[in-house]
């Protein structure tokens, strides 16, 4: 029940949250006038950052150039591609260090440490390591190895500046910055996670609705009960219109074991909601649907269906008690409503067709494609949003201030592109269709039209380059 554009809504929201939340690779600068040990433990810093990219295979010159070219056997580069991907360490290579070509005299005592040291053993008996295991181990390595190598030590002693303060301050400052990635590609993790269960979330929508409908039933039954037990019933009490708790669409569920097992495993309890039942069943039964069928002579499957559909659309998805109890629940189910809402009505629009026979709950996605459309077009966004926002930049530049723009709309053009680029077999006017109406609900009044005629120039432009053949 889970389609393509409520994977959209989803990815949308979890990357502007997590890009506004997210931590980076923190690259020290210097303070204004720092004292002789804040300026040479910058520079500790600094060679330790060095060190790392070289132990990890990256030849750095003094040109400003970083290449993975350089021979190690270390096989271990994660957070090395992280480190050099940063712009603040291409401007740091970019304004030189005397120390860049000194550490090559030392790199093949320290690879051969490390290689023989049990935290490097134990790493490589990791077949995939994950990201906070890398970052635990150089952690490690800098601590035990590195900082306390003799002739690292006597490398860096060289310097005029030497100081132990300024020395461990320095070490200080670099295993600092490797926690900051730590933060960084936990947050990631973290969100891609969200995604997941946000997804999981609107399954869980489409059958706390179904779930509702039988407890609307089941209090209209008690309620019928309570009625015919009173002191002095009358003749209404006695002779009730039963059309409702006999309804077969409702029966018809309560028999389906496929929908009985995935509503019970529904999170919401309606039953806790007594008053908010009563409420909406009385709304239900003073409105004119259902006047409308206690007074059908037409009493047969269709019309009990109809029913449901005409009680979901117009009164109970409109219900602001109801609504509220969503949010309540799930942060994500009133937006997910809209969409999850007309997958229950096809469902019911199906039990009619089929009398109620071999009715099965709309899967949670229609393929295996769509399941990986999310997480991959998360992650594609993700990996590439600093180059896709500087296309956007290309066109706002001499008309906006970037800086200005609403954040929602630069989240929304970046993953727009994602999807141009990384999905070749979506139709360009149904995903720029897609994120234009996401950015008429979802950011301001006129971000359609602006984000429409931005998206345009970036094709063509894309399409200039080769970039974009579809």
């Amino acid at each position: 029940m889970i389609n393509r554009v409520l994977i959209r809504i989803k990815v949308i929201q979890l990357l502007y949250s997590y890009l506004l939340t997210r931590s980076e690779f923190n690259i020290e600068t210097l303070p204004d006038n720092p004292s002789r040990d804040r300026k040479f433990a910058q520079n500790i810093y600094f060679d330790l950052l060095l060190l790392l990219l070289k132990l990890s295979g990256y030849n750095i010159k003094s040109n400003a150039t970083i290449n993975s070219s350089y021979n190690t056997s270390l096989n271990i580069n994660f957070v090395a591609k992280a480190l050099s991907d940063n712009d603040d360490i291409k401007t740091l290579v970019s304004r030189g260090s005397k120390n860049i070509s000194k550490v090559d005299s030392i790199l093949g005592i320290l690879e051969t440490k490390i290689k023989t040291s049990t935290i490097y053993k134990d790493f490589k008996k990791t077949k995939s390591a994950s990201i906070e295991e890398e970052i635990t181990f150089w952690k490690v390595v800098f601590k035990t190895i590195i900082v306390k190598d003799e002739s690292f030590i006597s490398l860096l002693r060289q310097n005029d500046d030497f100081t132990l303060k300024g020395y461990e301050l320095g070490v200080d400052l670099f295993i600092n910055s490797l926690s900051s990635l730590n933060d960084t590609k936990s947050s990631l993790i973290n969100a891609t996670k969200s995604l997941n269960t946000a997804l999981n979330k609107s399954k869980e929508l489409y059958f706390s609705i179904f779930k509702l409908m039988i407890e609307l039933t089941k209090v209209h039954s008690e309620f019928i009960d309570a009625a015919k037990n009173k002191f002095l019933p009358t003749y209404e009490d006695l002779n009730p219109n039963t059309r409702l708790i006999d309804n077969k669409l409702i029966s018809s569920i309560i028999e389906n074991d496929n929908f009985l097992d995935q509503i019970s495993k529904s999170p919401i309890n309606w039953n806790n909601e007594p008053i908010f039942t009563r409420k909406l069943l009385d709304k239900i039964l003073s409105s004119e649907i259902y006047i409308k069928y206690i007074n059908d002579t037409n009493n047969d499957y269709v019309s009990d269906c109809d029913f449901w559909k005409n009680a979901l659309k117009n009164i109970i998805f409109n219900d602001d008690e109801f609504l509220e109890i969503l949010e309540n629940n799930s942060p994500y189910w009133n937006d997910d409503l809209h969409i999850i809402g007309t997958f229950v009505l096809k469902t019911i629009k199906q039990f009619a067709n089929q009398q109620g026979l071999n009715v099965y709950p709309i899967p949670q996605f229609k393929d295996n494609e769509d399941a990986e459309f999310g997480p991959k077009l998360f992650t594609e966004t993700i990996n590439n949003f600093d180059l896709y926002h500087s296309y956007i930049d290309n066109f706002i530049s001499k008309q906006w201030d970037s800086e200005r723009l609403a954040f929602m709309d630069i989240v929304i053009m970046v993953t727009t592109i994602a999807e141009l680029l990384k999905f070749p077999l979506i139709p360009i006017p149904v995903t720029l269709n897609e994120y234009i109406e996401i950015a008429n609900y979802y950011s301001t009044p006129k971000s359609g039209q602006f984000i429409n005629g931005i998206l345009y120039s970036v094709i063509n432009f894309l399409k200039s380059e080769g970039k974009l053949n579809k």
